[in-house]
């Protein structure tokens, strides 16, 4: 996954996915990135500014949402959300699981839903798409909820699906459920 260049490819499986409509245009991406003190990664960077800045067709199933915004569910930002900052997480987490003191846990989460992503869109009731763009998991797709994260991308299991924002409309497209692994006999995925 090469999230400094588009691969030509991936553009052009992205242009076939979608239909051309009302791309953010590179000056407003630009400017974007310098407010935030990021590079977006590719191919959603390239994807945005040439493509389209959003999709009601999805994914995920109420809409990929123009760049930064939040779903269109009625809920409000919890919090200044720092794209500089980098995304915490690495590997799956399910702190509803998690026996630390809540005390604990909140400034953790804080980071979680509001450090070195953006939302891509929701698949309704909080269970959210995320494009990691500072970190180690730059350009990843993290699925989070209110119980849990994980990241998207057939090495990390639950999905038979390539990493990033290309593999992850390349499932999407392909009408895969989201979680396709097959289950091993101990019923793991």
């Amino acid at each position: 996954m090469n999230t400094d260049h588009v691969h030509p490819a991936e553009l052009a499986a992205l242009r076939t996915a979608f239909e051309a409509d009302a791309p953010l245009g590179w000056d407003r991406v630009h400017a974007f990135e310098a407010e935030h003190g990021i590079v977006l990664p590719e191919p959603y960077r390239t994807f945005v500014a040439e493509i389209s800045d959003g999709s009601y067709a999805g994914p995920p199933d109420y809409g990929l949402v123009p760049l930064a915004e939040l779903p269109d569910d009625g809920r409000e930002a919890d919090g200044e959300r720092c794209l500089a900052e980098p995304f915490p997480l690495t590997e799956a987490w399910v702190w509803e699981e998690d026996d630390r003191p809540e005390e604990e846990l909140e400034p953790l989460l804080d980071q979680v839903f509001g450090h070195g992503s953006i939302v891509l869109g929701t698949d309704g009731c909080g269970m959210d798409w995320h494009l990691v763009v500072t970190g180690p998991h730059r350009g990843h797709i993290w699925h989070i909820t209110g119980e849990g994260a994980l990241p998207f991308g057939a090495e990390f299991g639950f999905t038979t699906a390539e990493p990033g924002f290309a593999g992850w409309v390349a499932h999407w497209a392909a009408n895969k459920p989201w979680f396709d692994a097959p289950e091993d006999e101990s019923g793991a995925a």
